[in-house]
């Protein structure tokens, strides 16, 4: 391929994460040489993960990235929200790479043009392509990424503005239907925001527990009876759904903590978590 003229360039390249290059290497190499996990007997199919600022829940990440470490998928698949008003219901890059300080992630449109016609069939409409968004919590996975497959892999980026059941049970069978079969999906949430400590461990373990027990439509339950929740609750169900679809019938909490073991102040925190989704050998 040649040169990339159409990149989306970083908007939180310095802020939420290291801008330099060298900077950046060094502390997710710190944040992934932490982190102690067992590898995972089975195939993994998916990760789900924190996209706070790396100061925050990039130790938290660190577990989900480097289980998959050895994984070498050609296809990622990224599932995020979209915090940004847009009137699509799904939402994708309509640039030919994503820009960080360590180099450019190149977006696959043949297979974001494949996924927006399989969606087309069970929605009104497929994925609408957007420039120059700010949404971070698809782009701060992507360093990560980056670090962890230095040889390149191809991106399938997707953003939910719509995070009902609906669109995230559309999304994860259309997903089912086009992602190669080495591909890699990763959902980008945080969980529970600006409670207590002891508050925010209790909602984000009533989250946690629909995720362990990988029933999707728990998550949707606990959300609506108000004992958890997550801003990235759409992308969660959607890979938990594509997960079992593709054979998965396993998920493992790797890591959680809150923003209050980083900062201190345990009166108004943010929950992460890590997990990885797997089928058992």
């Amino acid at each position: 391929m040649g040169a990339i003229t159409n990149p989306r360039p970083s908007p939180i390249a310095g802020t939420w994460y290291p801008g330099d290059s060298v900077k950046l290497a060094d502390s997710i190499d710190r944040f992934l040489s932490i982190a102690k996990v067992q590898p995972v007997k089975g195939d993994i199919k998916a990760i789900i993960v924190p996209h706070a600022g790396h100061r925050y829940s990039g130790g938290v990440a660190a577990y989900a990235y480097k289980v998959v470490r050895e994984k070498h998928p050609k296809t990622i698949a990224v599932i995020s929200p979209m915090h940004q008003f847009y009137p699509g219901r799904l939402l994708t890059s309509a640039h030919d790479a994503y820009e960080t300080p360590l180099g450019q992630v190149i977006i696959n449109h043949d297979l974001v043009q494949q996924l927006s016609q399989a969606l087309s069939t069970t929605l009104a409409d497929g994925l609408m392509p957007i420039t120059r968004d700010q949404e971070h919590s698809l782009e701060i996975q992507l360093p990560f990424l980056q670090r962890i497959y230095p040889d390149g892999f191809n991106l399938l980026p997707v953003m939910l503005r719509d995070q009902s059941a609906v669109t995230a049970r559309a999304l994860a069978d259309a997903l089912f239907t086009v992602l190669p079969e080495d591909a890699l999906l990763v959902a980008s949430s945080d969980l529970s925001h600006f409670y207590t400590e002891n508050d925010a461990l209790q909602l984000d373990g009533a989250i946690l527990k629909a995720i362990q027990t990988f029933s999707p439509e728990d998550l949707y339950q606990v959300e609506a009876e108000s004992r958890g929740f997550a801003c990235g609750l759409g992308a969660i169900a959607c890979v938990l759904w594509a997960g079992r679809k593709l054979g998965a019938n396993r998920v493992d909490i790797l890591n959680q903590a809150t923003s209050g073991k980083v900062t201190g102040d345990l009166s108004s925190v943010v929950g992460y978590a890590s997990a990885v989704v797997y089928q058992t050998l």
